[in-house]
């Protein structure tokens, strides 16, 4: 049976690329092609795909929270992320309910085996990302300098300590800027500090850069 895909990326050179690399291929289809998170959701609601092909950056939205509202609207289908980022942002992604997280400059051969082996069921990684995942489970256990943090506030302060603003922290962990100014606040109450400088001092001192 060929494998229905659905294509999610703004940039029409790469969905251009991915497009003749899977029209060559007899054992899969393209059902739709969408340049947008509502494009993406109405084409995943009307298409019976198997395996969505997800970017990350999308310009009204983020193709991480696509992929949650996916995986509550299709349970059955899969989520394969592609995209540009090679940081901690393949653990959000699982957290979302992707089944794997390629790199946009994966060759061809080894996207159309990861697509085979995402829409079969298993859980695929660029070299790279694997790598990254097998460091963050072998890493010895750190011993939290704010232990009344939540796992998500130190999140938020590991960004804040980097010096990214509310609304990149909120795109970086897929939140929405209320959420973020909300954890935001928690945080400076649990540090017992009055700003965003001084919780950054804090961090810092801490050895959370």
């Amino acid at each position: 049976m060929s494998l229905k895909l659905l294509i999610v990326d703004d940039h029409p050179v790469f969905r251009f690329g991915l497009r003749a690399l899977i029209d060559a291929e007899p054992d899969m289809s393209i059902v739709g092609e969408a340049s947008s998170a509502a494009e993406a959701l109405a084409l995943a609601a009307e298409h019976m795909a198997d395996l969505v092909l997800m970017d990350i950056k999308l310009p009204d939205g983020n193709g991480l929270d696509v992929t949650r509202r996916l995986r509550v609207m299709r349970p059955e289908a899969r989520v394969l992320v592609i995209s540009m980022l090679d940081d901690a942002t393949v653990f959000t992604a699982l957290k979302a309910g992707a089944c794997g997280y390629i790199l946009k400059g994966a060759s061809g051969e080894e996207m159309l085996r990861a697509i085979r082996a995402a829409a079969g069921g298993e859980a695929i990684f660029s070299p790279a990302i694997a790598g990254r995942i097998m460091q963050h489970f072998q890493a010895p256990a750190k011993v939290s300098a704010f232990p009344a943090l939540t796992e998500r506030e130190h999140e938020v302060l590991t960004l804040l300590a980097k010096g990214l603003t509310n609304s990149a922290i909120a795109e970086r962990l897929s939140l929405s800027g209320k959420t973020v100014r909300n954890r935001v606040s928690d945080i400076f109450g649990k540090l017992q500090v009055s700003d965003r400088g001084e919780a950054i001092v804090k961090a810092r001192d801490a050895g959370i850069t």
